[in-house]
């Protein structure tokens, strides 16, 4: 429900964001903030205020999207303690993402793609979303109603690559660069009234860094949502719902890509109408696989979660843990077949322990609805270890 509650948030913000951004053309200048709705590109430094790139904007009360700025979704998103993600590419004009059928696009020079995490909220408390305040988001991006925490941008440059996070300031007026990280402590309220307080932790630019190098050899800095897989999907644009990678091909954002039947999709890990496998494997996907890949910062574990690896062993059947510690909880085998509780990957997600807990940044809290839907994949098998 959370993650479906999720959707229906930003659709409705990018949505409303979109309506109000006009029409203009790109420029690339210097550090000075352009007072205009036409977005900044930063060849070099590290500009201090998010609102100096100029790719969105506080205006009316609400959060609006400068000119070509365009919002996004992904199917299966990465679970960060139950915030709501507004996600938006900026491309220079004239300019196109290569499409690839399995890796992330290859984006020009000048692209900046942003992530904002945000709470819905009453008061000083951020809640998990509900229909209540599904309905009262549904007008536009209030402020008055959210809790902006950070942006996040990726920007590529002639050398690649570069993380910048942002933190959003009290007023929700600008964000500013955090490169060492931030802690705030939050109070999460339920739908039924009850309350815990976290500490809502912003990773630093070599955390940042250490999530986006998927390649333990390059150590390259790339994107992880912007592929076919993930994209594939309809989106609530301002004139109504089309498929992504339709309308960007349209928009001029991505060049090579076939009809959205011919490309590859993830399943929406939360859409009860589909196989429990394809949930299940989309939410390794996208919320293990950056680092639990053939050639990611995890391969020497021998453990592959892409949505493609084979089943066996590597994707944790029966596999005996390399060098996991008390990450094991006691358990033997990463999954044993029918029986989740004595599985290390259900122990791992739900733990909150920096040293046992999978993944190991990202998170303070564990994901109740995401623990489940693993449990009940490894219920589901048949076989044993013996």
């Amino acid at each position: 429900m959370i993650e479906t509650m999720r959707a229906g948030l930003l659709a409705a913000a990018a949505g409303a964001a979109l309506a109000l951004s006009a029409c203009g053309e790109t420029t690339q200048g210097g550090p000075e903030v352009i007072a205009s709705t036409v977005p900044v590109f930063h060849a070099e430094g590290r500009p201090e205020k998010l609102s100096e790139w100029n790719l969105l904007r506080v205006a009316d009360g609400g959060l609006v999207l400068n000119d070509r700025v365009t919002a996004y979704d992904l199917n299966s998103s990465l679970f960060t303690d139950y915030t709501h993600k507004l996600r938006t590419v900026w491309l220079p004009a004239g300019e196109a993402a290569k499409y690839d059928g399995e890796e992330t696009f290859d984006f020009p020079v000048g692209t900046v793609i942003s992530k904002t995490f945000y709470y819905p909220r009453e008061g000083d408390a951020v809640l998990l979303a509900d229909d209540t305040t599904a309905k009262r988001l549904n007008s536009g991006f209030a402020l008055a109603d959210v809790r902006l925490i950070e942006t996040r941008l990726l920007v590529r440059r002639e050398a690649g690559w570069e993380a910048l996070p942002y933190v959003w300031n009290a007023e929700q007026t600008d964000a500013v660069l955090k490169r060492t990280g931030d802690a705030q402590t939050l109070t999460l309220t339920s739908g039924d009234g009850s309350s815990s307080e976290f500490t809502y932790i912003v990773p630093n630019a070599n955390q940042c860094a250490g999530c986006h190098a998927t390649n333990a050899t390059t150590r390259e800095v790339m994107p992880i949502g912007p592929k076919a897989r993930h994209l594939n999907r309809d989106f609530s644009y301002a004139e109504g719902a089309e498929n992504q990678l339709a309308e960007w091909s349209r928009l001029g954002l991505l060049s090579g890509a076939p009809e959205p039947g011919e490309a590859p999709r993830n399943a929406v890990w939360s859409d009860a109408s589909l196989s429990l496998e394809s949930r299940a494997r989309a939410y390794l996907d996208i919320n293990c696989a950056h680092c639990h890949n053939r050639v990611g910062p995890a391969d020497t574990s021998g453990l592959l979660l892409e949505h493609d690896a084979p089943v066996g062993p590597s994707l944790g059947l029966c596999k005996l843990p390399i060098a996991a510690g008390k990450g094991t909880g006691g358990r033997l085998f990463g999954i044993v077949p029918g029986k989740a509780d004595q599985s290390i990957f259900t122990y791992r997600m739900e733990s909150t322990d920096p040293s046992i807990m999978m993944p190991e940044l990202g998170r303070s809290l564990s994901h109740a609805e995401g623990t489940q839907l693993i449990a009940e994949w490894i219920a589901a098998m048949d076989g044993s270890c013996a």
